[in-house]
């Protein structure tokens, strides 16, 4: 009887085994586009940045990328659901699922890369220095000592980092850009370094900020959109993208929202 109870023992945990080793093959099987197409929709992070995702002075929130995320949502039969994150914290919020891509003006790099599943690029970017009209600008050496803003965690402070002058400014990290111009304006920095595509919508005439100007580019970019790493939201993504090229969609989108797109 024991040796009897013993195999049935035996038995029971072999194909309790098999059951838990069968479930956790199937939890890793699913792909991030059956994972998103069984919630029905795509969890979009994004910042308050302007061209890109923004609330417009109708209170209507619009945007280059609010637009074409949500076009592209159509094609895959999703639902867009625009979820405001802390850029600083974006890769932990997409590898915990609480968002399921980063559709925010995103530059590419090697790093981002090597962490996330990055599209094509689609936009063209640079970074750019911004000072008070009147302010004296002769290269970024004459920022050596001055305070100098830029968003945390951003090309923009990468953009700082890699230049021998801007190094040895009094950098000050902001959590949005917009922050970076409400210092300028206020006087308490004394450039900031930020995106070219969000400087041309902010500043100038017509603009809440018509005494800031553009002196400097300092580095060319391109943006893209990331999931999380081996997603295969990303090549559904490109070929939408592709789509999108060659119907003119993304061209129209780009001339309303004064932007340029990637080659």
């Amino acid at each position: 009887m024991k040796k009897i109870k013993k195999t049935k023992l035996l038995l029971l945990f072999l194909a309790l085994t098999m059951v838990f080793t069968l479930a956790a093959c199937g939890d890793k099987s699913e792909s991030d586009l059956k994972y998103v197409k069984k919630n029905g929709k795509l969890v979009i992070g994004y910042t308050d940045y302007a061209p890109m995702n923004y609330t417009d002075e109708n209170g209507t929130f619009t945007g280059f990328d609010t637009e074409l995320a949500t076009l592209v949502c159509e094609k895959l039969g999703l639902e867009p659901e625009f979820v405001e994150i802390d850029w600083n914290t974006k890769e932990v919020e997409l590898n915990a699922k609480s968002i399921d891509c980063i559709w925010n003006g995103l530059t590419i790099d090697d790093e981002r890369k090597a962490t996330m599943e990055i599209t094509k690029p689609y936009v063209k970017n640079a970074q750019v220095v911004l000072i008070k009209k009147g302010t004296a600008y002769d290269g970024t050496a004459s920022l050596i000592g001055k305070t100098v803003v830029a968003e945390q965690g951003s090309a923009g402070e990468n953009t700082i980092n890699a230049d021998d002058n801007l190094k040895q400014a009094d950098f000050v990290p902001k959590s949005l850009q917009t922050e970076c111009l409400l210092e300028l304006k206020a006087g308490t920095a004394d450039a900031a370094v930020l995106d070219l595509t969000l400087a041309k919508t902010m500043t100038g005439e017509g603009t809440s900020y018509e005494d800031i100007e553009i002196v400097d580019y300092l580095a060319e970019e391109d943006y893209g959109v990331a999931f999380r790493k081996g997603s295969d939201i990303c090549a559904e993504v490109n070929k939408i993208f592709d789509e999108f090229v060659s119907n003119g969609t993304m061209a129209n989108l780009a001339d309303k929202y004064g932007l340029e797109l990637a080659d």
